[in-house]
């Protein structure tokens, strides 16, 4: 069997597709413009990119309204939810919501110090960025950000989205030895 057929047979089935990319575990964000129509949405396709310089990575649907939010106002926030926050992440998700200022009525939360982005109250860390560059990433935009300025706040565990599902990270065990670095 060529690679060729592999590559169609799993692929084209977008939710057999969602539920491959689903395997891997991350972390849940609200992604935030400010200015005239304020907007957030819930993204957990963030990562880190460059400590020099600072950058992060947000991929956006062309089709949502942060997409055309973000290429307006070309600064963001990135709050990176707590266990607990889940109820933040699901209300940042529903299409149904009211858009601009009204979308932020149910949660509490901050003006950005440097952006005015609205940033989500009790988040483990809180960024502000400036689009630095965007690529084409077939049907969404993979804006890079320059951080402006970082807000960490304790040391909480995160709210994970795994397999469709948010989840809580395990408690670890007693007597398991922790490990620094990676294995290369």
């Amino acid at each position: 069997m060529s690679i060729d057929h592999l590559a169609s047979v799993t692929t084209t089935d977008p939710d057999a597709l969602r539920g491959a990319f689903g395997t891997f575990a991350t972390g849940v964000t609200v992604m935030s413009v400010g200015g005239s129509l304020p907007h957030g949405m819930t993204a957990n396709s963030f990562t880190s990119v460059s400590l020099d310089p600072p950058l992060v990575l947000v991929c956006v649907d062309r089709g949502a309204v942060m997409h055309d939010r973000l290429l307006a106002v070309g600064v963001f926030g990135v709050s990176v939810l707590a266990e607990g926050q889940e109820p933040v992440a699901r209300h940042f998700a529903d299409r149904r919501r009211p858009l601009g200022a009204a979308q932020f009525e149910a949660v509490k939360w901050t003006p950005g110090r440097v952006t005015g982005a609205p940033l989500i109250d009790g988040a483990l860390t809180r960024f502000e960025c400036a689009v630095w560059q965007v690529y084409d990433g077939g049907d969404h935009s993979i804006f890079t950000g320059r951080l402006l300025s970082v807000e960490r706040r304790g040391e909480d565990d995160p709210v994970v989205f795994f397999r469709g599902r948010f989840r809580r990270v395990a408690a670890e065990r007693s007597g398991v030895a922790e490990r620094s670095g990676v294995a290369t």
